[in-house]
């Protein structure tokens, strides 16, 4: 019996997804997003408090695990590096950091350090993925939202580095991440649009369509300040994505459960903080952007929730770290 039980561990171990980053990148979302909220809605500080030490928790244990499958199925990491999708998640873990970083940004100890390790692993990923892009031949059916993360991801470096980082180094960043967001934008759409619709499991990796812009207007009001009308086209942009994936629910209702469907909570999260911050920087002068921001954050928690559950519920039944 513990034989058994050891090598159901083992195999859990083996094939462990680097796309469980994408649960810190969740949690650490709607974080901020309550951090915001308090700040803006003088919701209770303790919400994003517990949230923000359930985040770090949940990030140890995530990162600790892969670790372990590193050391332990090194040739399962590399595998997973060269794969042409799960390639892309790679930049979850840099993400992740950053986010934490953003997290605690008042504890200049912790964030510090996690955004210097942060920027430089996402730095690497980035080019890694692009070099990886030029140097294989990649068939237009492994194209996926996914792709947004290596490279877009740079937005959010201005956002954890706000404070620590030179602007002229965050400009960098932020440019990297504005030029790719479009280039990639094209291409998917060419690809969604004109060579049928994504894989089942890959469908909720539709909602990372929101974050880019959300992000990045974030990202330009860390730089600029101001919210002119470059941050306002990014704004529109994503409550135009955000309304065009609420169109598209009912092709959701039947999907079955796959770690991807955690796609769905940063992006929610980063739409949430970008509205909040639109009614902050309007001078709370446009209670619609208020009553959008409480539905929003409720929905992204609800969503978050219920990934969360379906989560727990998959990992007992064995669904998801197994071979693919």
């Amino acid at each position: 019996m513990s034989e058994i039980q050891n090598n159901t561990s083992s195999s859990r171990l083996q094939f462990f997804p680097v796309m469980m980053f994408a649960v810190i990148m969740g949690f650490s979302g709607i974080t901020l997003a309550y951090k915001k909220a308090s700040e803006v809605f003088l919701l209770p500080e303790i919400i994003y408090q517990i949230l923000s030490y359930i985040t770090a928790c949940i990030a140890v244990i995530i990162t600790f695990i892969y670790l372990l499958k590193l050391i332990k199925y090194p040739n399962e990491v590399r595998q997973e590096i060269k794969h042409p999708v799960r390639v892309n998640f790679f930049a979850a873990i840099s993400i992740s950091m950053l986010l934490i970083s953003t997290v605690f940004h008042e504890y200049e100890n912790i964030a510090l350090p996690l955004f210097i390790f942060g920027a430089g692993m996402q730095t690497f990923f980035t080019f890694y993925t692009i070099t990886y892009w030029f140097n294989k031949n990649i068939e237009l059916a492994h194209s996926n939202p996914a792709w947004f993360i290596p490279v877009v991801g740079n937005l959010i470096v201005p956002i954890a580095g706000d404070g620590f980082a030179d602007i002229y180094l965050l400009d960098f960043f932020f440019s990297l991440g504005i030029f790719f967001w479009i280039i990639l934008t094209a291409i998917l759409f060419n690809r969604i649009i004109f060579h049928g619709m994504l894989a089942q499991k890959f469908l909720p990796t539709l909602a990372i369509f929101i974050a880019p812009p959300s992000v990045g207007m974030l990202s330009y009001l860390k730089l600029q300040g101001a919210y002119d009308m470059f941050a306002v086209i990014l704004f529109n942009v994503a409550l135009t994505f955000g309304l065009i994936l609420l169109a598209l629910i009912k092709n959701f209702y039947k999907i079955k459960f796959f770690i991807s469907w955690w796609a769905f909570t940063f992006p929610m999260a980063a739409l949430t903080m970008a509205i909040i911050t639109v009614y902050e920087k309007t001078s709370f002068e446009y209670l619609t952007f208020k009553l959008l921001g409480y539905v929003s954050l409720i929905m992204t928690s609800i969503l978050i929730l219920i990934v969360l559950i379906r989560t727990i519920i998959a990992v007992k039944n064995g669904e998801i770290f197994v071979k693919e």
